[in-house]
């Protein structure tokens, strides 16, 4: 789950569009042409709006009424021409005029859409590239689904706002500006009385964009859930099918689909409310200039075609007003989707480098804890002084009761996580020291359920380094025993997987994760129970591919089977975060302690299994 810290007023528990727009600056500065042009073009278009309505102005007053206009407003280059030469080339203007404001828009939408395309592509690329490098106890409180839609749906709402919402307000906004200027220019009285409305206008817009803001940061609370269940239900079909869950997962889905519904219906009931009461003030200050301007006109102070630009001009607010509504609450909505992809840029990952972390040189394979202590939280402690050393190309077996510590120590080695007290330590260096990707790039791990990509089974086992060559990568498949059952697929090596592997059986997915693992040559190898599940031959197989993998190399085994573990150098038993016994399989034999249980008890329990076996192969012969 993401967690934010709790805001001490309003002011920061609703972070501006301005926040939005300082953390993407970076981005957004290197569309800087594109912006520069698409708002060249913007200013162009609100300037034809602002002049559309002035030929018919003067045809009015010159053509039409020639008589009504007052000295002062006297043309003289228009007074001297021809009627016709008039009406010709006023009629032209308001063609002019069209062409002019259709291309600037073309070109300010193009322009805009363009770098915005551009500059989120960007953000959901360091979005994507930051979510990879946060620390895995962020990832363990998350929920997948609820991060897809954030990379996904909340970025392109982004885009798609700033598209179709940012644009027309600017453009709206700057021509009502604009407007009101010219207005006040022909006649202040006028246009005191057409702003009569506009505070009005403004708190009712201030109170409704906040309740939008607020119901939408709730849908995309609705949606994120919905997305974070589907993810579950499919990701774990398998289980959902066998254990009957289907209804009550789509239980779950259907509350949360239900609500993201409620809250989509009633933030589209705010935005119609706020489009209606712009529609009514602006109906309302249109009657009022009409009345007054009739009388100021009737007393010679305006002519007939200024009172048709003040009309024109209400009558263009109108959809500009009621857009700036409509606008308005996309961007609120917008800014909530904005707010939740902050929300993980804000997040710092736990396990990070430091200011001067150097790149590991190619290591030797020694490896040493020292009084180390881990919790996952501040309840309960996980490992407990732990200490001990690894020398290059020793086998070390880790093994003892689940939830002892064991993986705990494999992961702090991989510094998935840092140990809250003491140290681990590569070639006698602190790993805290080394750069974290030439750290991991030197160790090789096999995991009980390795997971395969959906790719060419050449590029899941070029996966394990950077550059690998094709001969590697068979050379390293030879090595796994996974050559021959690879050729003997569609494609060979450009077969294309399945996600997770799903059509190969748990030995072949195993061999090609034990080939990933070989063709990064790594001086140190963690096997995290790799033959659990397998059937005695693919076992046998993915063994003998293990030993050629760990031949030479420091090599950590974590196992419940003890007899794995064997011939190992080093055998600790850890038990609730601390080794409690450590040695060759001889000498904890010797000490006939918990080590020497556990190897009885499942020595007894497979010499059962045997003699049982062996029973029911001779009965079936009978």
């Amino acid at each position: 789950m993401i967690k934010r810290t709790q805001p001490k007023n309003l002011k920061q528990a609703i972070p501006s569009l301005q926040r939005i727009v300082q953390r993407f600056w970076p981005q957004i500065k290197q569309q800087k042409g594109l912006l520069i042009l698409a708002g060249l073009a913007l200013i162009t278009k609100v300037f034809s709006r602002l002049i559309a309505p002035w030929p018919l102005k003067l045809i009015f007053d010159f053509v039409l009424l020639p008589d009504a206009h007052s000295a002062e407003l006297d043309w003289p280059l228009l007074r001297d021409m021809e009627m016709n030469t008039l009406l010709m080339v006023l009629a032209f203007s308001i063609i002019a005029t069209s062409i002019l404001r259709a291309l600037s828009a073309y070109v300010s939408l193009v322009g805009l859409s363009i770098a915005a395309s551009r500059i989120i592509t960007e953000v959901r690329a360091d979005l994507y590239t930051h979510i990879q490098r946060l620390s895995l106890s962020f990832h363990h409180q998350s929920k997948s689904g609820d991060i897809i839609t954030r990379i996904t749906s909340d970025v392109d709402t982004l885009r798609s706002t700033t598209v179709d919402a940012t644009l027309p307000l600017v453009v709206d906004t700057l021509t009502l500006v604009s407007m009101v200027g010219v207005m006040f220019w022909i006649d202040w009285e006028l246009a005191l009385i057409s702003l009569a409305v506009f505070p009005l206008f403004i708190i009712s817009s201030i109170n409704m964009t906040r309740r939008i803001k607020k119901i939408s940061r709730q849908q995309r609370r609705s949606e994120s859930a919905m997305a974070a269940t589907a993810a579950e239900a499919i990701g774990a079909i398998k289980v959902v099918q066998a254990l009957s869950l289907e209804g009550r997962l789509e239980k779950i889905f259907e509350q949360d689909n239900r609500q993201s519904l409620e809250d989509s219906a009633y933030t589209q009931q705010l935005s119609a409310g706020l489009q209606r009461t712009a529609e009514i003030l602006v109906a309302i200050a249109t009657a009022l200039v009409l009345w007054r301007g009739a009388v100021i006109v009737q007393q010679g102070s305006a002519t007939p075609g200024d009172l048709l630009v003040f009309i024109t001009y209400l009558k263009t607010a109108f959809k500009p007003t009621r857009d700036l509504a409509k606008e308005a609450a996309k961007i609120s909505k917008a800014t909530a989707s904005g707010e939740r992809i902050l929300d993980l840029f804000d997040m710092v990952p736990e396990v990070r480098n430091k200011p001067n972390a150097l790149k590991a040189a190619p290591f030797h394979g020694n490896v040493r804890f020292d009084n180390v202590y881990f919790a996952y939280d501040s309840n309960s402690m996980v490992l407990t002084d732990v200490s001990f050393e690894a020398k290059a190309g020793e086998r070390v077996a880790f093994v003892g009761p689940s939830g002892g510590g064991k993986s705990t120590l494999v992961s702090l080695l991989l510094r998935l996580y840092d140990p809250i007290q003491g140290k681990v330590s590569i070639d006698r260096r602190d790993i805290r020291d080394y750069q974290i990707d030439s750290l991991r790039q030197q160790i090789s791990i096999v995991l009980q359920d390795s997971v395969l990509f959906g790719t060419t089974v050449r590029e899941n086992i070029a996966y394990g380094t950077i550059g690998a060559t094709d001969e590697e990568i068979e050379q390293a498949a030879k090595l796994a025993n996974a050559h021959d059952f690879i050729m003997k697929l569609p494609k060979g090596y450009d077969t294309l997987m399945s996600e997770r592997g799903s059509t190969l059986s748990g030995g072949q997915r195993q061999r090609i994760a034990i080939a990933r693992a070989a063709v990064r040559k790594a001086r140190i190898v963690i096997l995290d129970e790799p033959t659990v599940g397998l059937d005695n031959k693919s076992e046998k197989t993915v063994n003998e591919a293990l030993k050629r993998l760990t031949k030479g190399a420091t090599t950590f085994l974590i196992t419940h089977d003890l007899r794995a573990s064997k011939d190992f150098d080093q055998i600790f038993y850890v038990e609730n975060g601390q080794i409690l016994e450590r040695g060759t399989h001889s000498a904890l034999m010797q000490q006939g302690r918990h080590y020497a249980a556990l190897y009885q008890l499942q020595s007894a329990i497979s010499s059962t299994a045997f003699a049982y076996n062996s029973i029911m192969a001779q009965s079936s012969k009978i």
